[in-house]
């Protein structure tokens, strides 16, 4: 554990828009507290981040079935590029929470400025390769309709990648200074304009055109540029202290460096896994449209519920870079317990409703209308009975991925990942899929065994190596 030795000490003043969460408070139920009240707003904006991927499904799912496929097919692989450049900004986020922990304001400052640098350097570059998806899309032998919506709506959403990285960066930093409401807050704002927007622009309401996939996509590309607007401006305002765009343009290598060698592992470490549900969505497209528009709808729904996992897991990244920070073992150790415990009664209800309210699930993405209702809804029952099971398992390896992050523990869990997710699931689910002939719910068993194996090989690492008193 050299790298506790290695911590910059105080050089500024406490922080004053810090949340009191930041008080150290040793006992369990201190913690379980602390980390409520600072994980609560950032389960409720994964949440709100969710319902913004959800209006899209629900409303194309409304338009038109082969729509709901496209962007089926196209979402996941989307947010697969999206989440590798990702990557450096939720690197900023326990280098941020580190420092804060001993009041360095001029290292705050720095990883942050450059988690940018390095997100808007990825985003610019990787924005060309948006245009040339419906090719690939029929390279991997999926039908031409699918393939010409899928690419038609990733050559317009390609476009917001870059704001979208800004805001993810500056999520980060607030995050991790324990401001977390307006995380939230300008989540919300984003859903209720992105709400509008596809009600004009996919069905041709108030007078705009009809748009169908391409109108989701613009949307969302308006949605991003108004969250880097709200979270910016709130920023300068309320952390004034830390000077964020003075000199921006001014290169700091050694704060690059840091940035960078945590966050690339984080990106590839996202990519395996978001690849894992990408390469999913390929099989479906493999097994049937019918297959592939369920694989969207339960894929979705258990999205939802995941948020809540995802938002704890940021939570306890603070919690525990805070605690690094100051070499407080004992305190990194009850926060994560703390983090488990919340994220195990989670998993619980989730698991309830998933078992016994799917139809009515299912059912609200789905025109009644629908000549294909009837199909997708049993296909979807099935997926939703076996995202209990994977639900389970993708907590426990999410809550350690952010324990591991919070001690700056990231290029091991990256080849933990890889090996899960790529030598372990994919075959699996390949085999289960198609050699075994489970089709749809052959798939989602196959991404359950690569979840559990990363989880239990994660959880084993956090626990032995980082939490040992």
């Amino acid at each position: 554990m050299e790298l506790l030795d290695a911590r910059p000490k105080s050089i500024a003043a406490s922080m004053s828009d810090t949340s009191n969460t930041a008080t150290p408070n040793p006992t369990f139920g201190g913690q379980a507290r602390a980390l409520w009240a600072l994980g609560l707003p950032l389960v409720g904006s994964q949440l709100a981040q969710v319902a913004i991927q959800t209006t899209d499904i629900l409303m194309l799912g409304w338009y038109d079935v082969v729509a709901l496929a496209g962007v089926s097919l196209a979402g996941p692989i989307f947010f697969a590029v999206f989440i590798v450049g990702a990557g450096f900004a939720i690197g900023v986020m326990p280098l941020v929470a580190s420092a804060a922990g001993t009041e360095d304001d001029r290292q705050v400052r720095r990883v942050t400025r450059m988690g940018l640098w390095l997100s808007i350097a990825f985003g610019v570059a990787i924005i060309p390769l948006f245009l040339f998806f419906e090719a690939f899309f029929l390279a991997i032998g999926q039908a031409p309709d699918v393939s010409n919506l899928g690419g038609q709506y990733m050559a317009y959403a390609g476009f917001g990648i870059l704001p979208a990285l800004i805001v993810m960066v500056m999520r980060s930093y607030l995050s991790a200074l324990e401001l977390t409401r307006i995380v939230l807050l300008a989540t919300v704002a984003t859903f209720f304009l992105n709400i509008a927007i596809n009600y004009a622009l996919i069905f041709g309401n108030w007078g705009a055109p009809e748009l169908g996939v391409v109108g989701a996509a613009i949307a969302s590309v308006i949605g991003h540029i108004f969250g880097v607007v709200i979270l910016v401006v709130y920023a300068l305002v309320k952390t004034p202290q830390y000077t964020l765009f003075q000199n921006f343009w001014r290169p700091d290598w050694e704060a690059m460096s840091r940035v960078f060698h945590l966050g690339w592992p984080i990106g590839i470490t996202l990519l395996s896994e978001v690849g894992l549900f990408a390469i999913a969505s390929v099989m479906m497209g493999w097994v049937g449209t019918i297959a592939l528009a369920a694989h969207g709808v339960a894929l979705q729904i258990a999205s939802i519920t995941f948020m809540i996992h995802l938002g704890l897991s940021q939570a306890i990244t603070v919690r525990a870079g805070r605690a690094w920070g100051r070499s407080d073992r004992v305190m990194l150790r009850l926060a994560c317990q703390a983090a488990m415990v919340l994220s195990a009664i989670a998993v619980c209800m989730t698991v309830f409703v998933f078992l016994v309210f799917p139809e009515p699930l299912l059912g609200a993405f789905i025109d009644p209308g629908d000549p294909d209702r009837i199909d997708i809804l049993a296909v979807g029952v099935g997926l939703l009975a076996v995202a209990a099971l994977f639900q389970t398992v993708d907590a426990a390896q999410v809550m350690a991925l952010g324990m591991l992050r919070g001690v700056q523990d990231t290029k091991v869990p990256m080849i933990m990942a890889a090996f899960s997710y790529w030598v372990v699931g994919v075959p699996t689910s390949y085999l289960l899929g198609f050699t075994f002939g489970l089709d749809g719910v052959g798939i989602w068993l196959g991404l359950s065994v690569g979840l559990a194996v990363a989880g239990v090989l994660m959880q084993m690492r956090f626990w032995r190596r980082h939490a040992r008193l």
